[in-house]
Order: structure tokens, then C-alpha cells, then sequence
């Protein structure tokens, strides 16, 4: 990386390219297939005009790109956010490519996102940018060519507005369409968990290298959307020592450890963890910098960078949000010998059980709990072991060892299929 890198963190597509090219040129990629590799296979803009509640008409910017298929449809959530671009949703949806292929599931990557602000907008608003999103890029999506989830600002009742509108289009219902939908319209059980479940699993893996256990080791979560406050929640029951948690407007910190239900309790009825009693109060980003065995990311990207990477204590890093780290951090964690579960493994837990999600609705048989966590539980571990077996076979760290094993599996698929031309 360039000084002139260094001294500006990249954007989100720009720190999955740099990540990228290294470990393409480690796996000696010929350059016309890794460009192709590089190279989104379709980027769709749309402009979606809505009728507010004020009787104004207002005109909303989405997006929606599919990076690859070589290996399946396309699978990648959608989000909703005033600083939403389509270099963060280039940058994402290739990012799914390489963690369906590290947990090898059959599916690309994709990522939409409309340029909202959800907070300001009305359930009835919100229902209409979303139905006339999916109309926009109908032709392009489904449940063999590219299958939504949700993610920043959605939820269950977004995905279920998305597959309504599909089936009706389609004059059937569908719900293989989209992946993260409410049980009632063939949901799966534990997909509500499963990306905190798989920060779990991973950090149990990394446990057994280190040989700690769990009730010494103590945990700090930045972020309490979904991901964060379920990985807490999962932990604090299984023996870990949670004595951090924060979201945007700041975060509770004890040493003696927090009470994690009485905290989503407070966080449930208060939308936010600022000012809950069972700690200190501390900054979201002050957390991040607090003595600790696990630190875990799960809010949004770019939050550990060249500037405080020297001052994570944390000895493992397991990355519940995409990209939380940047290029430049990566090298001073790297040389300070902390150990990172990359996103594309750490978070893998979501679009795995959203690929079983869209297996039980094309069978039409759901399975329960307890087989979803157990088959997770199993792709975790095989996709961790598979991760640092590839590190320690080419010296280098987890995050390059994830892209190269990502790529390898995606350029195999392409030798073997051809170009169409």
C-alpha cells in the first residue's frame, strides 16, 4: 500500500480491492480472470418516486449490484441510509462473493441500498420506496438469480413487503425470493440469531487454539443492532464475560462484567444503551480501546483504522460488522500479533442460514432449531479451520488467507464453466 493510502483510509470498495490484489497476486491469478474476478457482473441504479404523507412527491436514488454468479445466484441484503453509495454497495456485494465462497455456499454476491433516512420516514412511506425499489429491479432479481436480505435499516417486515410485491408480479407467491422474512411466510428459525451465533462459534474455535475458557475470557461489543446484541446476548449465556457494550450514542463499560438481559431489556425500551446503570458510561469509540480478550465490531465499517489501531488491546478481533477494519489497520494488528477473524468468516453465520432459509422454502419442508444451529455450527467450523489451515500453508494472516481461499474457489468455478462469448 502506497503512503498515500496509508495516510487516507480507503472506502469501502477501495479496501476490499487492496485486499483483493494482494491475495490474487499471492494465488499468481492470471490478470484477465482477475479483473474479471474484480469486476461486478451488473450494477442497477434506479430512481424511485414516492408519494409522502405531506401529499408531496419525492424521488429516492437505490441500487442494487450483483458481483458475481459463478457459483450460484446472487445473495446480498439491502440497507437503508442518507449516506448510502454505490461504491460502498460495489465494495459489499463483492464482499458477499468471497464469503459465500469462504463458507462455501452455493450462491455470488449482491448488495442494494436506497439513500433514505429511515428514522424520518413513516411505516406507509417506507412500504412504498420499498414495493417501488422491487418493482425497479424485478427483472433482475428471485430466487435463481439474485436473493435479498436484510441488513442496515430492514428487517423481516422490509422482506416481506419485498417477496409480496415479487409474488404478485409473478401472480404466485414465492417466498424463496428473499431470505431474513418473518416465520409466518417461510422464515426460517434461528435466522434471527445466526450472525451473532457465528461471531460465537468462530471465537469458540479461536478459544480452543489459545486454550482460554470462556468464563476468563472477557468481551467487549461495539454495536447493538441485531448482529451486536445477539452475539452478546449468545455469549453472556454460554460462560463469556461481557464488560462492554455500545451502540451509536455511547456504551456501558464494567470490569466486574454486565448483566447482558437486564442491558437489552433497558436497550429495548430506551432504543439505546446510553444511560443504562449496570456500568461506566463510555464513547462508542473510547470502547473500542479498553483492556479486553475479545473485541467485536459489529456496528458499521471503518471503525478501527490506521489512527487507533495501535490502541486496541483486544488479542482477538472477531468482525460481526462488514468491514470494520481498514487495509492500513490490518498491518498494525498484524504486527502487534492480534489474532482477526475476518468479516467474511466471522459474520458468515447470517448468509448461511439464509442459504438454508431459501433451501427450506424450495423444499417446502422447514427444519427445526436445532438442526439450523447444528448444520451452522458445522459450516463455521469447516470455513474457520479452512481459513487458518490456508493462512498457515502460505504465511500469511486470516484476512488474506480468507480472500485467497474465497478466490481460489470462485476462479475454479470459472476455469471449469468457460466464457460464454
Amino acid at each position: 500500500m502506497s503512503i498515500e493510502e496509508k495516510e487516507r483510509e480507503l472506502s469501502v470498495y477501495e479496501s476490499m480491492a487492496a485486499r483483493y490484489d494482494v491475495a490474487a497476486r499471492k494465488l499468481g491469478l492470471d490478470e484477465g480472470l482477475s479483473n474479471y474476478l474484480r469486476t461486478p457482473n451488473r450494477e442497477i441504479i434506479v430512481h424511485i418516486p414516492v408519494d409522502m404523507d405531506d401529499g408531496t412527491l419525492r424521488v429516492f436514488d437505490g441500487f442494487r449490484v450483483q458481483h458475481s454468479i459463478a457459483r450460484g445466484p446472487c445473495k446480498g441484503g439491502l440497507r437503508y441510509a442518507p449516506n448510502v453509495t454505490l461504491d460502498e454497495i460495489r465494495g459489499l456485494a463483492a464482499e458477499m462473493t468471497w464469503k459465500c465462497a469462504v463458507a462455501n455456499i452455493p450462491f455470488g454476491g449482491a448488495k442494494g441500498g436506497i439513500i433514505c433516512d429511515p428514522a424520518k420516514l413513516s411505516m406507509g412511506e417506507l412500504e412504498r420506496i420499498t414495493r417501488r425499489y422491487t418493482a425497479e429491479i424485478l427483472d433482475y432479481i428471485g430466487p435463481d438469480r439474485d436473493v435479498p436480505a436484510p441488513d442496515m435499516n430492514t428487517n423481516e417486515q422490509t422482506m416481506a413487503w419485498i417477496m409480496d410485491t415479487f409474488s404478485m408480479h409473478m401472480r404466485h407467491t414465492v417466498t424463496g425470493s428473499v431470505t431474513g422474512k418473518p416465520l409466518a411466510l417461510g422464515g426460517s428459525l434461528g435466522r434471527r440469531e445466526a450472525t451473532g451465533r457465528g461471531c460465537m462459534i468462530t471465537a469458540d474455535e479461536a478459544l480452543k487454539r489459545f486454550r482460554w475458557q470462556r468464563e476468563t475470557t472477557r468481551v467487549i461489543v461495539q454495536g447493538c443492532g441485531n448482529v451486536g446484541s445477539q452475539a452478546a446476548r449468545l455469549m453472556y449465556e454460554a460462560g463469556y464475560k461481557i464488560i462492554g457494550v455500545s451502540d451509536i450514542s455511547g456504551g456501558t463499560y464494567n470490569t466486574s462484567g454486565i448483566n447482558v438481559p437486564h442491558l437489552l431489556e433497558y436497550l429495548g425500551k430506551n432504543k439505546s444503551v446510553k444511560g443504562f446503570g449496570g456500568g461506566e458510561s463510555i464513547g462508542s469509540q473510547e470502547i473500542l480501546e479498553q483492556e479486553c480478550e475479545i473485541l467485536l465490531p459489529a456496528a458499521t465499517e471503518s471503525v478501527i483504522t490506521g489512527k487507533n489501531a495501535h490502541k486496541v488491546k483486544a488479542k482477538l478481533l472477531v468482525e460481526g460488522a462488514n468491514s470494520p477494519t481498514t487495509p492500513s489497520a490490518d498491518d498494525i494488528l498484524f504486527d502487534r500479533g492480534v489474532f482477526v477473524i475476518p468479516d467474511i468468516l466471522a459474520n458468515a453465520g447470517g448468509v448461511t442460514v439464509s442459504y438454508f432459509e431459501w433451501v427450506q422454502d424450495r423444499q417446502g419442508y422447514f427444519w427445526p432449531e436445532a438442526m439450523v444451529n447444528d448444520r451452522l455450527k458445522d459450516i463455521m467450523v469447516s470455513a474457520f479451520d479452512g481459513v487458518v489451515g490456508y493462512g498457515q500453508k502460505h504465511n500469511v494472516n486470516n484476512r488474506i488467507a480468507a480472500y485467497m481461499l474465497a478466490i481460489d474457489r470462485v476462479a475454479s468455478c470459472i476455469k471449469v464453466r468457460g466464457i460464454y462469448a
